[in-house]
């Protein structure tokens, strides 16, 4: 079945501000999503999200209370949520392999959401903004058409992407919305930084940079994030890239040199490291008990 916005299906394909426009409701929740001051989350009862990772959990989970993503520049990071059982998937999506991800992010919610007796699938989508390789546009449409050819009926809730989170300055772009969180009891959804991006940042960090599919991080029945295991060829030319000033770094390794948050240049040069000091596989299994 379709993707659904108030009850009727979505028309696609259309752009981002087109198709709030055609749905106040839409156009509302994402300005009221802007306006909003961004909270800084600590580590307690937080699962942190990186690039290609999902992470499901539901309002049982005696460990996790929040989930959130942030550092999303041309990527786009999503809420999809069970409103019966509270069944809660977040996700920070990059554009690798939309087509495979979307199934994969419904299967999760699914799984907790078999025996529900009530309840309808909503689907909250937040990042991007107006870059000039239009790779934030693509990503869009990718996700709003996979989401539309889904067998279950998925419902449209906030819509807060590419051209709808866009500022410009000085005649250049960037994200007004960096990264959410959602409470998983509550099923709020907000603007957020994040103090402690772990467990495992630098492995995780490390996996994100030499691609890979998008995986699942967490066992919600254990309550254990499971973390590989990793394998990946030597990162080519790490030597050479640690001797690169910021400028080069950034213009090279990133998709959106210049909206990128302050600390992207140090993270990557942290990542390169792990990589000279780490064997080529790895594997963490951390638990909150």
């Amino acid at each position: 079945m379709p993707l659904l916005v108030e009850g009727p299906r979505v028309r696609l394909p259309q752009s981002a501000g087109d198709l709030v426009r055609a749905h106040p409701p839409l156009e509302e929740r994402a300005r009221l999503l802007r306006g909003q001051s961004v909270q800084q989350v600590g580590p307690q009862g937080l699962l942190y999200v990186q690039q290609r990772e999902l992470a499901v959990t539901s309002p049982k989970d005696g460990s996790i209370s929040i989930l959130g993503s942030d550092d999303a520049t041309t990527c786009h990071i999503m809420v999809l949520r069970h409103t019966g059982n509270g069944a809660t998937c977040l996700t920070h999506c990059d554009g690798t392999d939309t087509r495979a991800e979307v199934p994969l992010i419904m299967s999760s919610i699914k799984s907790f959401s078999d025996h529900a007796q009530c309840g309808r699938l909503e689907v909250h989508l937040v990042g991007g903004f107006s870059d000039d390789r239009q790779l934030s546009q693509k990503l869009t449409h990718q996700l709003l058409s996979e989401f539309d050819r889904q067998e279950e009926d998925v419902h449209l809730v906030t819509l807060c992407m590419t051209e709808l989170n866009d500022r410009e300055e000085n005649e250049n772009h960037f994200p007004i919305i960096y990264g959410i969180a959602v409470n998983i009891k509550t099923a709020e959804i907000y603007r957020a930084s994040f103090l402690d991006p772990g467990p495992e940042e630098a492995l995780r960090a490390a996996r994100a940079l030499t691609g890979g599919p998008m995986i699942s991080i967490y066992d919600a029945e254990t309550e254990q994030l499971c973390l590989g295991p990793y394998s990946w060829v030597p990162f080519p030319h790490v030597d050479f890239w640690l001797q690169q000033d910021d400028k080069q770094m950034l213009e090279n390794l990133s998709t959106s040199p210049l909206a990128e948050p302050p600390h992207f240049v140090a993270h990557i040069r942290s990542t390169l490291m792990f990589f000279k000091k780490t064997p080529i596989s790895h594997q963490r299994t951390v638990s909150w008990k």
